[in-house]
């Protein structure tokens, strides 16, 4: 997709006449796409190409051409089918129905993907809530049955439900086994069939969405991998989420499915309408928000959201909550655990402490983002092979650092169940509503807080299935009701001061719940750097009318703050951790330079005739650029048109497979003179049998057809800023540079990225010796104990008993890469594969198709 659509030349002066040749070639580019044989050849043509691109690896899509195609595709189907609507008798109706089966494709992939996901989530659910529950014990009158089914009606436990033993100790090793073992089997699954299925997949749907191919990320096995192991890696007790992974296998549901359909087998733009409602449908299911799901695909996901594609968002989410609601696997009418509902109103003088809440989300979500960046940095500089010896001790370190803790022991979302309860009416969770256990509670959530804050750091990015969305609402969740306890102490001590003047006598003034509430929105909204969709999925999950505005207040003061230490969620930062050619739409720069200051002035360039095709290949194989300019002729550069690597490839082959074409045979990129002939010419009689081989067929090869005569160009006086938002609103691959009708240079997205990287880089130092320094520090120590717990281990078991059996024979190496690990953050004085132009290139890693 390097083509390009009709000109935009902005602020550019008339240029100067071309030759009558180039002029007539133009308007002809722009009237033959009407004719009757050219359009069904084209289209042919187009087809054939689009199905080769589909499977480059690491390129980015050219949406104006793909639009352009669409086009192309709507003109043909609208002239194959002129007069069917008068024709009668069987022939008419089946075109009819084929007519109208190809409108209603979208709503029928819609209706299935929203079907699936719902089914996949309730699964899903019921699956983690069994595997975290059979950590601590087991129902002895059905096996599969987890505790809350298993006392089913009884709050504080029943006799059928059975801990594995009396004995306390022994709980805590079979809890430590069972979390090791979950985290073994998901890590080596994932690095085994489908190393895309690591990490949440936003950052990367982000990309994908706005343009970015990852071959095999959206995938069937990614797909299959990542809905095996995303409860196994939630029951761990790795400090991760669920409801990040549900975006990533609600979008891969929405792919698999949609490639059975034409339609989008064979159009990026409409396969990319059903991947935006996807992601909405996917967060839906994991909150039981279809309207947040909704709003924050349109905030957070895409970077194209027309009214149609937000319909459509809409009917997935609707249908995908509709299909989890009818499987209720909670058997208790929520669509999740933590969905709660309040019956008190708040006061005033409390907006003081939602505001001390919002300063704790902005605060926490630049500290994780800071110090989580430098933990991948960590994971990708010295912990790459080692992905499952790493997910296999995070479990078991966490599992020890938890189990002694009554917060951290059980799963997230059913802490947060616990903390957003009221007290009154509602389940009392080891005297949390207690009054002489206040100090100690406030002192346990507060551990919680600081304990459960460094675990996401250094788990979330471990090579399992991992969200953060869930472990940041849990920590504000646990600040929240820590505060909410403190300032309900605070009332019971004072309860006649005027401060509190508001609260009604013999009426509880002050419901913690609330404040965890308050909390967990404030957590996620500084982690992800989102405002609109938090309020909204708060509000659906209690569905009170009267916390809308100090929810308001919360993220609105959360996103004032975190604001202040940098821009970008943890997914947009691990966009630029990742090196994505990635232009976020909701960033605003002034740089007050010209376009001519950034973009590529040595141009490699085709002639339009006299280079012949050996030339063509030896200059294909030496550079992986991913288009050429064609000029008149390389002294004048008067811009003739664009063609693609693969356009120009697929030209290549397609001639040498329909006729013998020598290697010397002339190359023309436009239609040669009507008076010069097709067939061979031949000035000299062959001497040699090389000659003969060289010499023997066809000497002229026409690439006219596959070249875009009309590519997208500017003015080198164009502001840089308006050449952005040319990639960000319309999409293209390149843009080139022409002044007067010769070729100046080109521009792409990853030279914008290097530019804006530079400033950035000018203006705040990102390079830290120190921090390096410190790293190889703790790579050491980490090498020491290892050693030093394999001594300990040999010498105990008599030499029975050696771990790390020297490289390459350890079974916990990982020894399948993700290709991720392959790229680093975006710098402006280093190289980097994606954007130096060699996206494109195999270094061996697991790129191939998994679809």
């Amino acid at each position: 997709m390097t083509s390009r659509s009709p000109n935009v030349s902005a602020q550019t002066p008339r240029r100067p006449a071309l030759p009558e040749r180039a002029i007539s070639r133009r308007l002809s580019a722009l009237s033959t796409t009407t004719g009757a044989q050219a359009s069904t050849t084209q289209h042919e043509l187009t087809e054939e190409i689009e199905e080769i691109k589909r499977y480059e690896d690491f390129t980015t899509i050219d949406w104006v051409q793909d639009a352009a195609r669409e086009q192309v595709r709507r003109r043909a189907r609208r002239k194959h089918n002129a007069g069917v609507f008068e024709l009668r008798g069987s022939l008419g109706w089946r075109r009819r129905l084929e007519d109208t089966y190809d409108a209603g494709q979208a709503w029928i992939v819609v209706t299935l993907v929203g079907a699936v996901i719902g089914l996949n989530a309730g699964f899903l659910n019921i699956i983690t809530e069994w595997l975290s529950d059979i950590k601590l014990g087991y129902c002895t009158t059905a096996f599969y049955l987890n505790e809350s089914f298993c006392c089913w009606g009884d709050e504080k436990g029943c006799p059928e439900w059975h801990r594995w033993s009396s004995f306390w100790l022994l709980n805590y090793v079979l809890y430590l086994l069972f979390s090791t073992m979950f985290a073994l089997a998901s890590a080596s699954l994932v690095k085994s069939f489908a190393p895309y299925a690591a990490g949440s997949g936003i950052s990367e749907i982000k990309c994908i969405i706005a343009g970015f191919v990852m071959k095999g990320f959206l995938g069937f096995w990614t797909l299959l991998i990542k809905s095996i192991c995303l409860p196994l890696a939630i029951a761990s007790g790795l400090s991760v989420g669920k409801e990040g992974p549900s975006v990533h296998y609600a979008v891969c549901t929405g792919n698999v499915i949609s490639r059975f359909f034409g339609k989008y087998k064979r159009n990026a733009a409409k396969t990319r309408e059903i991947l935006s409602a996807c992601a909405a449908a996917g967060v839906a299911v994991a909150f039981g928000s279809p309207i947040g799901g909704v709003l924050f695909s349109l905030e957070e996901m895409s970077s194209y959201f027309p009214l149609k594609t937000m319909w459509r968002s809409y009917f997935c989410a609707l249908v995908a909550t509709a299909v989890l609601a009818a499987m209720n696997p909670f058997w208790t009418g929520q669509l999740v655990m933590f969905e709660v509902r309040y019956d008190r109103s708040w006061h005033f003088f409390e907006i003081i402490f939602f505001i001390f809440i919002g300063i704790f989300g902005g605060l926490y979500g630049a500290f994780v983002i800071k110090w989580n960046l430098r933990a991948q940095a960590f994971r990708k500089k010295y912990l790459t092979k080692y992905a499952i010896l790493e997910a296999t001790l995070l479990a078991a370190g966490t599992a020890i650092l938890c189990f002694p803790n009554m917060f951290l022991r059980i799963d997230m979302t059913e802490s947060m169940e616990i903390l957003f309860l009221e007290c009154e009416g509602g389940r009392d969770y080891d005297g949390l509503c207690e009054a002489k256990n206040r100090w100690r509670m406030a002192l346990s959530l507060a551990f919680a807080t600081v304990m459960r804050t460094f675990l996401v750091i250094i788990s979330y990015g471990c090579k399992v299935p991992a969200g953060i969305f869930v472990p940041s609402m849990a920590i504000g969740a646990s600040f929240g009701r820590m505060v909410g306890i403190l300032v309900q102490a605070l009332h019971e001590a004072f309860p006649h001061a005027r401060f509190f003047a508001a609260c009604q006598p013999d009426v509880a003034c002050i419901t913690p719940g609330t404040y965890a509430f308050l909390g967990a929105a404030a957590a996620l909204s500084g982690i992800m750097h989102i405002t609109v969709s938090v309020v909204v999925i708060m509000f659906e999950l209690t569905g009170a009318l009267t916390y809308i505005l100090p929810t308001m207040i919360v993220v609105g003061v959360t996103k004032a703050v975190s604001q202040r230490f940098g821009k970008g969620g943890i997914a947009d930062r691990m966009i630029w951790f990742n090196g994505f050619p990635f232009l976020d739409n909701k960033e605003e720069h002034t740089f007050g330079v010209p376009v001519s200051q950034v973009m590529t002035s040595e141009v490699t360039s085709l002639p339009s005739s006299g280079l012949t095709l050996k030339a063509v290949e030896q200059l294909m194989a030496q550079n992986k650029y991913q288009g050429f300019p064609v000029v008149e002729d390389r002294t004048s550069k008067i811009l003739i048109g664009y063609i693609g690597r693969t356009e120009l490839r697929y030209a290549i082959d397609r001639t040498q497979k329909e006729s013998l074409v020598s290697s010397n045979a002339e190359c023309f990129f436009t239609q040669p003179a009507a008076s010069v002939a097709q067939t061979t010419s031949v000035t000299a009689p062959p001497v040699t049998f090389d000659a003969i081989e060289d010499a023997s067929g066809q000497q002229r090869m026409d690439l006219s057809r596959y070249i875009d005569p009309v590519p997208l160009a500017v003015h080198p006086r164009l502001p840089l800023e308006t050449a952005m938002e040319l990639f960000k609103k319309m999409g293209p691959r390149v843009i080139l540079v022409e002044y007067r009708g010769r070729l100046a240079g080109l521009v792409t997205v990853k030279d914008c990225l290097k530019y804006q990287f530079k400033v950035e880089a000018q203006e705040t130092s990102t390079h830290d010796p120190a921090l390096e320094i410190r790293q190889e520090k703790l790579w050491s120590l980490m090498n020491h104990a290892a050693d030093w717990l394999a001594d300990k281990v040999l010498s105990v078991s008599g030499g029975h008993i050696k771990l790390g059996g020297g490289r390459g024979s350890n079974f916990l190496e990982s020894r399948a890469e993700d290709p991720r690990d392959q790229f680093s953050p975006i710098l402006a004085s280093s190289s980097h594969d994606i954007l130096d132009g060699t996206e494109d290139a195999d270094d061996g890693v697991e790129l191939q198709s998994r679809r």
